[in-house]
């Protein structure tokens, strides 16, 4: 394994010096520590049938899973500048302890945990840059935050936009660097890959977004590409690129690399087909003012279900995604809607190996019987669902048009993810009550959503997921609607579930739209947090793997190489 990591990192050019900082003060795990760190993520075989695939499109795929490799090595770069240094070094390391930092740095990309509060795992590393690669190293937030506002309303746009960088020019000014450039190797080597991809497949529209994204990689312009991965209508569905602005913490601007290479499921998408038909009347009856709400969502709103054969960069560190709604450009969703991405396999995996145990240990007795697969796996599609409805613009002070993302900065990806879980808890609700959904939902997916909630919380409320979860569960704690028993397990009170849902649903919605930072800042200063009776429960789950990680057994075998993420 060391071996291909030092021949992958030398073919990508991607080794650089770390970046100056001050180290953390805490002592670093021993290996046993590390052990228990990297024990928390139950290794699961994530395998796939493609063996109905002609051979050509099984060669397409390959294509596909090469040019996805390369979004691990982008994604380290983004994450820290010297990522890459430490990986080649460790990788060069033959003690059992480099061994065991290696694994969980493999898991986290990078040497921080993920899972708590960003503690470095490794002596010697700085902490975990807010701002991760980019912007400069030795700026400062505010001083980045003076630069934008000094440029005109286009250099913001592009200063602001997903695909640049931030760096320093010889003369100490600032600029705005396209990915298309800072990364432009190893996006010239991923772009052809997707060509090749693109002349294996006999799938017009497959075909179409393969070359448009390659395209994509070297003009910096997203918007086709988008496009034509919102018209993919294909038996193999990959989404590889920048999409997600978590890493980013300083803002929330800039997109990081990722990739899910994945194989359409068509007999479970034709089950959700119907649920693509309710959203404007979802969007026509949100809960908030009717001023805020979308007379017209985007035309299409597709809704996949797929089995992954390889995911990477931002898709594959630490928790792993169970699902997705991309893409991120208010112009595209405007324009076209978005696409709801559902990974069964890796939601069967996360089901079967942590929710159920989870639930047994934090649920009340006559809870636990309630939790099932189904409620868990369509309110991770409300969830996705949800991210495309509810207010995208903002009316700023001076009377210009922005977006929450913009105006919400560092607190917009928490609230996000807050809005899409409790909106998609409301959306279910509806559903129900119109008869789209069968009533028997009703009866398990409040407790479902309870005893998820406790999986997202073990991730963490260092992340946007967690922090999201956190908000909800004490909203709903202090509605009464969740409610702790004398033995300290949790469970629903039914109809105070509903009303609360509705009231955050309401809250998160019209906050987003009022572009309220200060506010949105105060809320989750005082309300993310793991309360003591949320506690107790988590420390009991010591023995509950907090998540999976996967080991890609279909995409080693139709590249006839590992594929990583789970050696």
């Amino acid at each position: 394994m060391h071996t291909r990591l030092l021949a992958a990192l030398a073919i990508l050019g991607v080794a650089m010096t770390a970046t100056a900082g001050a180290p953390e003060t805490k002592a670093a795990p021993d290996k046993a520590e590390l052990d228990r760190l990297a024990a928390r993520f139950k290794p699961v075989d994530l395998t796939v049938d493609v063996s109905t695939l002609p051979a050509n499109e099984r060669a397409s795929l390959a294509k596909q899973v090469e040019a996805a490799r390369i979004m691990d090595a982008l994604f380290l770069r983004q994450v820290w500048a010297g990522n890459d240094a430490l990986l080649i070094d460790l990788a060069d390391e033959t003690s059992a302890v480099g061994a065991a930092r290696l694994q969980n740095f493999l898991i986290h990309k990078g040497p921080w945990d993920r899972l708590d509060h960003d503690r470095a795992f490794m002596p010697g590393v700085p902490k975990k840059p807010g701002s991760a690669n980019f912007y400069p190293a030795g700026a400062t937030k505010e001083e980045i935050e003076k630069w934008i506002g000094s440029l005109s309303d286009k250099e913001q746009a592009n200063a602001k936009g997903f695909f640049t960088t931030i760096r320093r020019g010889a003369d100490g000014k600032l600029a705005a660097v396209p990915y298309s450039l800072e990364y432009q190797g190893e996006l010239d080597r991923a772009a052809t890959l997707l060509r090749e991809a693109a002349e294996l497949t006999k799938q017009p529209t497959l075909k179409s977004y393969l070359e448009k994204r390659a395209a994509a990689f070297t003009s910096n312009d997203y918007y086709a590409s988008d496009i034509a991965w919102m018209e993919l209508d294909a038996s193999l569905e990959p989404t590889i690129g920048p999409y997600e602005t978590y890493e980013d913490e300083w803002f929330g601007y800039k997109a990081a690399f990722e990739a899910f290479i994945t194989v359409r499921d068509d007999v479970e998408t034709g089950k959700l087909k119907k649920f693509e038909r309710e959203l404007q009347g979802l969007e026509n009856a949100l809960p908030i003012d009717k001023k805020l709400r979308n007379a017209k969502i985007g035309a299409l709103a597709p809704i996949r279900v797929v089995n992954v054969v390889y995911t990477s960069g931002d898709a594959n560190r630490g928790v792993q995604t169970a699902a997705f709604n991309l893409p991120n450009d208010d112009k595209v969703i405007k324009e076209k809607g978005s696409k709801r991405v559902m990974l069964k396999n890796v939601q069967q995996a996360k089901f079967d190996n942590v929710l159920l145990p989870i639930s047994k240990i934090a649920l009340s007795p006559k809870d636990q019987a309630k939790v099932k697969f189904d409620p868990f796996f369509t309110h991770i599609l409300m969830h996705e669902l949800m991210h495309g409805l509810g207010p995208h613009s903002v009316k700023t002070k001076d009377g210009k048009e922005s977006n929450p993302r913009l105006e919400l900065k560092d607190t917009y990806s928490a609230l996000e993810e807050a809005k899409a879980d409790i909106s998609g808890l409301w959306a279910l609700q509806k559903l129900v009550d119109k008869g789209v959904i069968d009533k028997s939902m009703e009866e398990s997916m409040y407790e479902t959503f309870l005893a998820s909630s406790f999986r997202t919380l073990r991730f963490g409320i260092n992340e946007a997921h967690g922090k999201g979860m956190a908000l909800q569960l004490n909203w709903l704690l202090d509605k009464g609607a969740v409610v702790v028993g004398a033995d300290g397990t949790m469970s629903v009170d039914r109809k105070k579930m509903k009303t609360a849902v509705a009231a955050l649903t309401t809250e998160i919605m019209e906050l987003q739209a009022a572009g309220d930072y200060a506010r949105a800042k105060a809320w989750l200063e005082k309300d993310v947090k793991i309360r003591p009776e949320t506690q107790k429960l988590i420390d009991k789950m010591t023995a509950v793997p907090t998540d999976i990680k996967p080991r890609f057994v279909t995409a080693e075998e139709v590249t006839g190489a590992s594929a990583g993420g789970g050696s």
